[in-house]
């Protein structure tokens, strides 16, 4: 089974690359675009079958390493 983890910084957290690509789009004249947000996303490989035994050893790894749940959110999707 594949997992991939989709983090995202939590709104109201400072986000500069966003920035940092929201003025690039606008230097190369992309109109329209008021902000960007920036993340990462992490696909991991399992052994586990059982979709809620995968999503749940996918949803600690995210607590005690792959994300910050201080700063930021995450998405588990399985296939």
């Amino acid at each position: 089974m594949r997992a991939r983890v989709h983090i995202t910084l939590k709104t109201g957290v400072l986000d500069p690359q966003g920035k940092a690509i929201c003025h690039a789009l606008e230097a190369l004249n992309f109109e329209g675009v008021t902000d960007a947000r920036q993340g990462k996303v992490i696909e991991i490989d399992l052994v586990e079958e059982d979709p809620t035994k995968a999503r749940a050893q996918v949803d600690e790894m995210c607590r005690k390493l792959l994300a910050n749940t201080v700063i930021e959110n995450y998405v588990i999707d399985l296939d």
